[in-house]
């Protein structure tokens, strides 16, 4: 049987991060069986430390967007 994500979330040391406004983990999540990409910035507030937390479409680089742009004849049905 095979795992289910459906839910569930996973999140990552940002190493990649260079200004304060990037996320200091990343991840993806998987929300009513759609994949989202998870980011979250440690905060201090007044009752302590938390996460603010972000959910946004998965990200796609340029090269890979260019990619899936391109339509092979192949692969189309008529």
């Amino acid at each position: 049987m095979e795992y289910d994500n459906t839910n569930r979330g996973v999140l990552f040391k940002n190493n990649r991060k260079e200004k304060d406004t990037h996320p200091d983990y990343t991840g993806k999540i998987n929300v009513d069986g759609k994949d989202k990409q998870l980011s979250a910035w440690l905060k201090e507030g007044k009752n302590g430390k938390f996460m603010s937390l972000s959910v946004s479409d998965p990200y796609k680089s340029e090269e890979s967007s260019k990619s899936q742009s391109k339509i092979d004849d192949d692969d189309l049905p008529f």
